[in-house]
């Protein structure tokens, strides 16, 4: 029988690629969103993945909406924690909303989702567990204290339930993307974008969606069964770690 798979954030971005990765390999997947129902149901026309909407900040919605996905498509053997927001600023003037909407989404979010399905990968000893952080959380960025903040706490979260998981057959990793070529990159002015981003990139070029999501796929397979606590860098070589 296939496996199952949330991804949340599943029908936008990275996430897009991530759930339709995952199709082709034979999951079943269930898409997580939180907000943007037209892009959902246009998302489910095309891929025909399912799609399910709750807050990942909200802990109860997050272990309703696992009970729902269980209810129609099985178990969930994997987890793929990419739903994400950001709220920049800089320090001297970020506000408190904007510090905790986004370490309720991007930091409690990964605890919010886990814990549901944490005890049945226990039980069944198997479990993949795919944290999407970012550059930014290995090297910080000016006017993203919050979310590098978040995103740093996502690889300690990683390494921590990693050795939690392990005699469990769960695995636990994270991938750090670069600049993608997302809606919200995309939309950075041009001249911004050849000036200040690309000469930071030695590739020369944005990562693709897709490129992220072989990587997902990957960790998720059980060829990867002996990788975990693991954080992939997938940025052009902006940063080495």
């Amino acid at each position: 029988m296939a496996r199952v798979a949330i991804v949340t954030g599943g029908t936008r971005g990275i996430g897009h690629a991530i759930s339709v990765a995952l199709k082709e390999k034979g999951y079943n997947v269930a898409a997580n969103y939180a907000g943007n129902d037209d892009a959902a149901q246009k998302f489910k026309a095309e891929t025909g993945i399912p799609v399910f909407k709750w807050s990942v900040a909200d802990f109860d919605a997050c272990a309703e909406g696992v009970a729902q996905v269980e209810k129609e498509l099985g178990p969930v053997d994997v987890l793929v924690n990419n739903a994400g927001i950001t709220r920049d600023g800089m320090f001297h003037k970020m506000t408190k909303q904007q510090w905790d909407e986004v370490i309720g989404t991007n930091l409690n979010g990964l605890f919010n989702m886990t814990r549901p399905v944490w005890e049945g990968m226990r039980a069944r000893k198997f479990g993949r567990v795919i944290n999407i952080s970012s550059v930014n959380g290995q090297k910080g960025q000016m006017g993203q204290v919050n979310y590098s903040s978040a995103k740093s706490g996502d690889i300690g979260f990683t390494r921590a339930l990693a050795q939690e998981g392990a005699r469990a057959g769960i695995t636990v990793n994270a991938i750090c993307p670069g600049y993608i070529a997302t809606e919200m990159v995309k939309a950075i002015d041009p001249g911004v974008l050849e000036k200040n981003i690309l000469p930071q990139i030695p590739v020369g070029r944005l990562g693709e969606p897709e490129e992220i999501a072989r990587c997902v796929a990957f960790l998720a397979s059980d060829d990867a069964g002996f990788i975990t606590g693991s954080t992939i860098s997938a940025n052009g070589g902006q940063f080495f770690s």
